[in-house]
């Protein structure tokens, strides 16, 4: 008899970047997310890092040789945006903006009513910022 899936939680999302150093800039110094654990693999010629938020591992970052670039425009099947909850959108806003990194204007939520954004990481990835 099979049993019922349960599944927990969201473990990780994994991202491929194309600019190891820059990337790992973006996430670590103006996204603040903390590194557990950095690895290359030179089997792959490749690195790997496991970043937390708020001590929860939540993105493996890797880069390889030669990746191609994400399609945006028009949007590609897969997936769409990375998203994160805040506080206080007109403050995370700002901090963006201080950080001198394009952000689109906030905009509302017509369903729930929460306030949202949207930026790009250094490949082009939608990262929402989505109001608590």
């Amino acid at each position: 008899m099979l049993q019922e899936l349960k599944l927990q939680r969201i473990h990780h999302i994994s991202i491929i970047c194309s600019d190891f150093t820059r990337s790992r800039k973006f996430y670590t110094e103006v996204l603040g997310l903390k590194i557990i654990q950095e690895i290359y693999r030179s089997d792959r010629d490749s690195y790997k890092l496991d970043l937390a938020l708020n001590g929860v591992f939540v993105i493996e970052l890797f880069n390889f040789p030669e990746t191609p670039e994400r399609l945006s425009y028009p949007e590609a099947c897969g997936l769409r945006h990375l998203a994160f909850e805040v506080n206080n959108i007109e403050d995370s806003y700002k901090y963006f903006v201080s950080k001198n990194i394009d952000i689109e204007k906030i905009r509302t939520d017509e369903h729930t009513l929460k306030k949202y954004t949207f930026l790009r990481d250094p490949d082009n990835l939608p990262i929402e910022l989505y109001e608590r």
